[in-house]
């Protein structure tokens, strides 16, 4: 797997804290800092999601994957999942993750409760990587909601 991230400052300028990443599957995703009054040289101008937010979209998307793989390849009529996550992090650097919830909510036909439980489990416990990974520094809990459709 490859990316390749370069800064692009402010709309093509060599200020600001924009960065494009350009992953090996051919796709481009779009960062940014926050503003910083204090410093602006220093600061983004809040046009794209910030580095951080794109990691824990990216858990997020690893876990709801797995989780809709899983339940599929076990015949349950799963029509919808979405995942939100909300995270704390350190007040010193490196602000890593401190803790991660994540609620998922599961559109389905009939599903049962023990086989979403079961499915968002084995996606934290064996398959997603994004959880593996930041589970060195995180507390990670779980819930969910089971939808009829």
């Amino acid at each position: 797997m490859e990316c390749t991230v370069s800064w692009i400052g402010a709309a093509g300028t060599r200020s600001g804290m924009g960065f494009v990443a350009e992953t090996g599957s051919g796709h481009v995703i779009a960062m940014d800092g926050a503003p910083d009054d204090a410093r602006p040289e220093n600061g983004g101008r809040n046009l794209a999601p910030r580095p951080m937010e794109t990691v824990l979209a990216g858990a997020g998307g690893c876990t709801a994957y797995d989780v809709v793989l899983i339940l599929k390849r076990g015949r349950h009529d799963v029509r919808g999942c979405s995942v939100h996550l909300s995270a704390e992090r350190a007040t010193t650097d490196p602000k890593v993750f401190t803790s991660i919830h994540m609620q998922f909510s599961v559109t389905g036909r009939a599903l049962a409760r023990d086989a979403v439980e079961r499915a968002i489990a084995l996606s934290h416990e064996k398959y997603c990587s994004a959880i593996a990974m930041l589970s060195a520094t995180a507390r990670v809990t779980t819930g969910f909601d089971l939808i009829e459709a």
